[in-house]
């Protein structure tokens, strides 16, 4: 696996590069405010529908969150933009013996409250207004291999195009008490999907 870069002027430019590049982007950046537990990581579990996904949560980060960001990215796509990990990406080879090694890499993360580790379940794009979010079963077997110190948050994101040139972006967040440890895919997949099609159905009724 890739792990993330840690060259401290690099970082920063991703970050400033970053917050430019998504302000300049979107006309508008909408999310609603949850209690965040300093005592604990994130476990940030989303939907994944373009290249914007994380970038967009990257900043979400910095704005609500403030702790330090992670994100389980393909290993080609590490390869092919190595400058990802400079904001935390890490990377997955999916059907390989290392997807052990980055799962047991995202577990020690979760272990840190300082971390946050974002999580896109679905395993590849899909588009924006699907009506079911299937997830894959690595995100389970990361629950079980971590400890039970982190917040499990939802996130549901929608890109809009209303009464401007420029797109607006909505994040709909929910906290979840359950650790889902010792749960099935399909508890965790069930409780998310309700979060999401909560989310779409406020997304479909914003008035224009």
């Amino acid at each position: 696996m890739l792990y993330p870069k840690k060259n401290p002027v690099a970082k920063w430019i991703f970050k400033v590069y970053v917050k430019w590049l998504v302000g300049n982007e979107f006309h508008q950046f909408i999310y609603n405010t949850i209690a965040v537990d300093k005592s604990r990581s994130v476990l940030l579990i989303a939907n994944h529908f373009s290249f914007w996904d994380g970038l967009i949560l990257f900043c979400l980060n910095d704005k609500l969150f403030k702790k330090k960001f992670h994100v389980m990215i393909l290993q080609d796509t590490a390869k092919k933009i190595g400058s990802l990990r400079y904001g935390g990406a890490f990377s997955v080879n999916k059907g390989s013996r290392s997807m052990l090694e980055s799962l047991d890499y995202a577990a020690q993360l979760l272990n840190d409250p300082g971390n946050l580790v974002l999580m896109f379940p679905q395993g590849r794009l899909f588009p924006n207004f699907v009506n079911r979010v299937k997830f894959e079963k690595g995100i389970i077997k990361l629950i079980e291999k971590a400890k039970n110190n982190y917040q499990i948050i939802f996130a549901a994101t929608f890109i809009q195009y209303v009464r401007h040139k420029k797109p607006s972006v909505t994040v709909y967040l929910k906290s979840e008490d359950e650790s889902y440890a010792g749960k099935t895919i399909d508890d965790l997949q069930n409780s998310y999907q309700q979060h999401y099609g909560n989310s779409k159905q406020q997304q479909t009724e914003i008035e224009i």
